[in-house]
């Protein structure tokens, strides 16, 4: 029996193993990110719409533009998880890399020095290592949009891209209801007394002494007319020196110190946050990003708290 000949044109090329190895490490590594990040994002829209507006998303837009980009964050995994898809995902997943590169790269001289929050999963400040590390990311899209299988169909990602939109929209749904339901803590303790914040329009203002941020908001809301609304402020942290933080700000505000029972009711990510409350409803929340001024005077005369 004579030995059999192989073409060497039909032989496998020598790279195609290792360059879907490669592929499928990067494109799980990837999805693993965009699976903790979109899923915070998708689920926790509210907290994630401050972090976002507190990267200069414009105000108002931050909640729809968490629940968008978790939705996509999410996509993005599904589609590198599958290897069927992966070169999708490659190429979504290195748009959105290049989009976060881009927005925090025009935004630099804003955001350096913060914290990043566009990955929970990474604690990181936005700086030169910043680009660094989003760079890798890219190159991990880019090995699984470069490697992976061709893709063959769409019906399946367009079914799964359907129920997420759906999956994020009911997020959103849910997570408004439940803010503007919450329920206020009663009683609270108020300058040492129990206090009843069910009753008339209360704003509460929770603030850091040593933020300068919330300094200027404390500042500016000193000189509005507030009328007969109540305002309570409430120190997130080193509540020894909440006396003197309202003295040097002119800010007349109650004082409670029951950070931990008001926050759990009115949960945010940094001061200065505040909530509008009427007859123990809540009107409106203010995130951080909502503490520039003139910001909030507008919306606190639409809603009747300031003259």
């Amino acid at each position: 029996m004579s030995d059999a000949v192989i073409d060497p044109a039909q032989a496998p090329p020598v790279s195609a193993h290792w360059k879907r190895t490669v592929a499928a490490v990067a494109a799980i590594l990837l999805g693993l990110i965009f699976l903790v990040s979109g899923g915070y994002k998708v689920l926790s829209p509210f907290k994630a719409g401050e972090v976002l507006e507190q990267a200069q998303v414009p105000h108002g837009l931050g909640v729809l533009g968490a629940a968008a980009l978790g939705t996509l964050e999410l996509f993005a995994a599904f589609l590198l998880f599958t290897p069927r898809f992966r070169r999708w995902g490659g190429w979504l997943g290195s748009g959105l890399m290049i989009f976060f590169i881009c927005w925090v790269g025009y935004f630099y001289h804003v955001l350096v020095g913060q914290e990043c929050g566009c990955f929970p999963i990474i604690k990181r400040s936005v700086g030169p290592g910043f680009f660094a590390g989003d760079a890798v990311m890219l190159l991990f899209g880019l090995a699984a949009a470069a490697w992976g299988p061709r893709v063959v169909g769409f019906k399946l990602p367009a079914v799964v891209f359907a129920a997420l939109v759906v999956f994020a929209s009911a997020s959103l749904g849910v997570n408004s209801f439940e803010q503007h339901n919450a329920q206020v803590p009663v009683p609270v303790v108020v300058d040492g007394k129990p206090v009843n914040l069910t009753h008339g329009k209360v704003f509460l203002f929770f603030y850091d002494p040593s933020c300068m941020h919330c300094d200027a908001a404390a500042k500016f809301m000193s000189k509005l007319n507030w009328g007969t609304t109540q305002i309570v402020a409430i120190p997130t942290v080193n509540p020894q020196w909440a006396a003197s933080f309202l003295h040097d700000t002119h800010l007349k505000a109650a004082t409670s110190l029951e950070l931990d029972k008001l926050k759990k009711a009115f949960p945010f990510v940094d001061p200065p946050f505040g909530v509008a409350l009427e007859d123990g409803q809540v009107k409106q929340t203010f995130s951080q990003a909502q503490f520039d001024v003139p910001l909030p005077e507008p919306d606190l005369k639409k809603l009747g708290f300031v003259k």
